[in-house]
């Protein structure tokens, strides 16, 4: 491969040598000064920068740090005209490759530039290597149905922008955060960091400066630092808010500035910060009927919502059933080091028959506690543990209103059921019985209460 080269010197002697003596083995560009390099360096993109200390507008280890932050990849050889062990160290500590003595040996300079090209391979073989490894961890999905195969297809259109907004719809454990995942996974800013905040789980009057960040002294016990808040941290990635119609109204007017201008205040600073950073925002609510309330801002709305996908439940995807309970059977077994080959007949009809009002997550939780508690090696339906259930509630699964069927009773004890299970196999401990169903300890003391348990 050919490697560029721009030579950042104010001698136009030097310039016009080095371009002759290198001009053959590199693509080489050249200016003289440190605003001209600055001018041309993100269109160029150089693999070697020879960069002389002494330029006459700006330090030379001024320059350093700009290219380190437009070519972050590029090998920068500082040329200086005093061997002042300070600035080589300075230079050395804010990343660059090496440093020659003025008059240049060319010998040097030759043998200089073929470990910088070493180290240039190297550290693309590496990024390929990243970057194949990140591409195999990719969030997938179990997708033999119709209904999910096209939210796939949707996700991958999707992902292809590093930063439209998108609005996930769909009921609770349907898999929403997966779906967040995926865009963030498959998009450009793969290598960036995906940041996860439940709206539901902070209390409103401290959402917006965990968002947002505050200044130091900003309010009573405020950190004599400061905080940088999750849309900075997510920076040149991908923040997911989940339960976002838990946002109170002084953080959706601040987040709808941000997602119109990249730009944002944290609370009690009047210093503008910009950053870019991609919104994914789900919900189980319907935030229409919210704007139609007036506990959403439509305005909000509307650009939250560029693209929307809504995530099915189980029972508009029931032919993913039996394949999720495979995968979470065999991931549960690996985990346990149990050796469970799959599962009996009864089980499979007792899957297929059961109301999914947990969807993705609550058939999780049961292949997991299964997994843990059985002692053969296929899973049966007693393994299961599924309640029982009314042949007719099986016939219209996902009808609102089956005919002689209380279904909000059904699902009320059913729920019942669930959570007083899991408070059995945590031995009364809330915390542990929230984390076996997923759900945050706030919610299952709610749920709890309400259940009369």
């Amino acid at each position: 491969m050919n490697y560029s080269l721009l030579i950042i010197d104010d001698e136009e002697s030097i310039r016009d040598s080095l371009t002759m003596a290198l001009g053959r083995h590199y693509e080489v560009a050249s200016c003289a000064s440190g605003k001209e390099a600055l001018e041309i360096l993100p269109a160029l993109a150089p693999d070697m920068v020879l960069l002389d200390i002494g330029l006459p507008d700006m330090s030379g280890l001024e320059v350093l740090d700009h290219v380190r932050r437009l070519s972050p990849h590029a090998a920068v050889i500082m040329i200086t005209a005093f061997e002042d062990l300070d600035t080589v160290i300075s230079a050395m500590k804010r990343g660059a490759f090496d440093y020659l003595l003025k008059p240049l040996r060319m010998d040097a300079l030759k043998l200089c530039l073929e470990r910088a090209k070493s180290s240039i391979r190297l550290g693309k073989e590496i990024r390929v290597l990243q970057d194949k490894t990140l591409r195999e961890q990719i969030p997938f999905f179990v997708a033999e149905s119709e209904a999910l195969t096209d939210v796939v297809q949707t996700v991958a259109k999707v992902a292809v922008s590093p930063d439209t907004p998108v609005l996930v719809e769909g009921d609770t454990g349907t898999g929403k955060e997966l779906i967040a995942s995926a865009i963030h996974h498959r998009s450009p800013n793969f290598r960036g960091p995906l940041i996860t905040v439940n709206c539901a789980a902070i209390p409103a009057e401290l959402l917006e400066s965990e968002l947002f960040g505050y200044a130091p002294g900003a309010f009573s016990g405020a950190g004599k630092k400061g905080k940088t808040g999750l849309v900075e941290e997510a920076a040149g990635g991908t923040l997911f808010l989940d339960e976002i119609g838990e946002l109170p109204g002084s953080a959706q007017a601040k987040l709808l500035r941000f997602l119109q201008e990249g730009e944002f205040y944290a609370l009690g600073s009047t210093a503008k910060r910009t950053v870019r950073t991609r919104i994914v925002a789900a919900t189980n609510r319907n935030l229409e009927e919210m704007v139609k309330s007036g506990t959403f801002r439509q305005d909000l709305f509307f650009r939250l919502a560029v693209v929307r996908i809504r995530v099915p439940s189980l029972a508009r995807r029931k032919e993913d059933i039996l394949p999720l309970a495979r995968l979470f059977l065999h991931q549960y077994s690996e985990k346990f080091g149990k050796k469970i080959t799959g599962l009996t007949e009864d089980a499979r009809t007792a899957l297929l028959g059961h109301v999914w009002t947990g969807n993705v997550r609550e058939l999780r939780n049961i292949m997991e506690r299964a997994a843990l508690m059985t002692c053969g090696p296929e899973l049966d339906a007693d393994d299961l543990g599924l309640a029982p259930q009314c042949e007719q509630a099986v016939k219209n699964q996902g009808v609102l209103t089956p005919e002689g069927v209380d279904l909000p009773n059904l699902l009320q004890d059913m729920e019942r059921g669930y959570y007083a299970q899991a408070l059995r196999l945590a031995e009364g401990n809330e915390s542990q019985a929230a984390r076996l169903l997923d759900v945050s300890r706030d919610t299952f003391r709610y749920r709890r209460g309400k259940l009369g348990l």
